[in-house]
Formats: C-alpha cells, structure tokens, sequence
C-alpha cells in the first residue's frame, strides 16, 4: 500500500498519493480515505480495471507536521472493515474500545 510525498515547490503544500494494489483491496468495492486533514469527511478511492485503488491529496503545510487518517473499505457483501496502511510513518491508538489503530503520516519538510 504505498503511500508518496510530492512537495509542491509553488504552495506551502505536500500532494500525498495513497494506493492500495490489488492484492491487499482484494474483493472490496469501495474504499475512502479517512483523515484527519480534513475532519475525517470521506474521499473516495478511484478503482482502476487493473484491481488498483488510487486517491491523491494536496495538504497544507501550514497548520500540520502531520495527521492521522485510515481507510474505510466496502465488501461485496456490503460490510465496511478498516484496511491500516503498511506505508504509514507511525500507528497510534484510535481511542476507541475496539483497540484499533490509526495511522500516522509525517509532512512536515526536514
């Protein structure tokens, strides 16, 4: 699940490609990226005929180093599970009961 920093050299931006091959979406659907850059609201996957799963994101650098985010996958069967991205930067406790995780991204610039 490869995740890909392009800082902007224009705007106090970093674009953040997130893709999930299709190995690892196996029979989903449907899968949005959940984030906290953008108060968790959903972004939809776009599914390509190869199986990939692709979503790309202009963030500001402004008012972040970072943020947590997960994605939201639909089964065939219409249930919803969570897919943890392997290309996180970190993994921190969600909060919740269920003992999940969130991911971590890191965007500040060194």
């Amino acid at each position: 699940m490869p995740i890909k920093k392009q800082y902007l050299k224009s705007k106090p931006q970093v674009k953040v490609t997130f893709e999930i091959e299709k190995k690892d979406a196996k029979d989903v659907q449907r899968i949005v990226l959940l984030s906290e850059h953008n108060n968790w609201t959903p972004i939809e996957f776009k599914k390509f005929k190869n199986g990939k799963f692709k979503v790309a994101e202009n963030i500001s650098l402004e008012d972040r180093d970072g943020f947590q985010f997960i994605y939201k996958a639909t089964a065939k069967d219409g249930n919803d599970f969570t897919l943890l991205p392997d290309g996180a930067d970190n993994y921190v406790d969600n909060g919740m009961t269920d003992g999940n995780c969130n991911a971590v991204l890191v965007i500040a610039e060194d």
